[in-house]
């Protein structure tokens, strides 16, 4: 009978260990930019895999390069897939909430990164603040007297 005993907790540490390792994460995080793909993959398990523009600037010349970050989303994700189908449709900045798996598996996608929430930013491909507008109107340009020497 005790040895029943051990080999049951043997095989409830084991399981829990594999079902950890399975459905849980050891980093979480967000991202920003603009999504330029997303599309619906698998075989059997179908999740959608998307693209990630993120712009910034290298650090010697300080010019500009992109970074592309490939992630993940659960099919059963309805509200971060539309966000993100409305984000590309629009040209908007997204910030993506994510889960870093330890493996990747079939049912989590093609990447360890498994984003969970998308937040659409105002604004999009080269949009500017709205231009300020004075309060009173300019006065009118003077005269320059072109005679006088300086």
């Amino acid at each position: 009978m005790r040895k029943w005993v051990i080999f049951a907790v043997f095989l409830a540490v084991v399981f829990g260990i594999i079902y950890y390792l399975t459905f849980g994460y050891y980093s979480e995080g967000k991202r920003g930019g603009f999504v330029t793909q997303l599309s619906n993959k698998g075989y059997l398990f179908k999740t959608y895999e998307g693209e990630l523009r993120m712009g910034g600037l290298s650090e010697g010349d300080g010019t500009m390069n992109s970074s592309k970050w490939i992630f993940s989303v659960s099919a059963k994700n309805k509200d971060a897939i539309a966000k993100l189908e409305e984000a590309i449709q629009n040209g908007h900045r997204v910030s993506l909430t994510y889960e870093q798996k330890f493996f990747t598996l079939p049912w989590n996608g093609d990447t360890k990164f498994f984003v969970t929430n998308v937040e659409v930013l105002q604004g999009g491909r080269g949009s500017f603040p709205p231009a300020q507008v004075p309060a009173e109107p300019l006065p009118a340009p003077t005269e320059i007297d072109t005679n006088k020497v300086l």
